[in-house]
């Protein structure tokens, strides 16, 4: 299928695994390289009720993070409150989650800046409804892939399982980030090294195990060089 435009599709070896901020990371290396830039999580559950609506925290941070100001309907079609599986929630609130809808909003959103990074919900198979999963929303939208790894015990099983469902559903893995969740995890070192030999992608960035986060922090840790045509450096004010 015809990509929607510019962009990438961030997804992760589980849930919690810091998908969010390397998604933040993401936008403001590129804004550094003078892009315009939006972030989008089209699916979102663990919302809450605030006068506009449900909002989601992690959809938040990209339009935060995003190079121009879009409402929020847009970055977060569905928006579900209860923590739980997206396609549960979805059938509990008597909700299709149609993906032609969210590609509408997609391509809205690659009209308003040159690149458009959509962030995934759980995994690559996380189930969403009668149209699919993540793997087949990102075949949709036809965006290359980042992986996010949480290294973390078992991360090594995740990843190239991950890896290999991306590679089979014919999508390219542009690369993948190693994202540290415990600074007590033994033998990081050789994890790191047993990934960077099995993942058939580049690894974009190696992030230590932050105590705080921030868009600007994340992105100093990111090698996006590979993804994008080089072009000449401009920091916005405020990174």
């Amino acid at each position: 299928m015809k990509s929607v435009g510019s962009g990438f599709f961030v997804t992760g070896t589980d849930t919690g695994v810091g998908k969010t901020w390397v998604t933040c990371g993401l936008i403001t290396a590129l804004r550094r390289k003078g892009l315009s830039v939006v972030g989008m999580k089209p699916i979102a559950s663990g919302c809450e009720r605030t006068s506009e609506g449900l909002c989601n925290d992690d959809a938040l941070r990209l339009q935060k993070a995003s190079s121009c100001a879009v409402p929020y309907d847009c970055i977060n079609p569905y928006a579900f409150e209860p923590p739980i599986a997206p396609h549960i929630a979805a059938r509990d609130a008597a909700v299709d989650i149609a993906f032609p809808l969210i590609r509408e909003r997609v391509e809205w959103l690659a009209r308003q800046a040159e690149y458009v990074v959509v962030e995934g919900v759980g995994g690559w198979r996380v189930p969403l409804g009668r149209d699919g999963d993540v793997a087949s929303l990102a075949n949709m939208l036809n965006f290359p892939v980042l992986l996010v790894v949480g290294v973390r015990l078992g991360c090594i099983n995740h990843a190239l399982l991950t890896s290999d469902a991306i590679h089979s559903s014919g999508l390219p893995l542009a690369g993948w980030v190693a994202n540290r969740l415990d600074p007590d995890s033994a033998r990081f070192e050789d994890n790191l090294e047993t990934l960077t030999n099995a993942i058939p992608a580049p690894c974009l960035g190696v992030i230590p195990y932050l105590r705080e986060e921030t868009p600007g922090l994340l992105a100093t840790y990111l090698m996006i060089n590979a993804l994008i045509p080089d072009r000449t450096l401009v920091i916005p004010n405020g990174y």
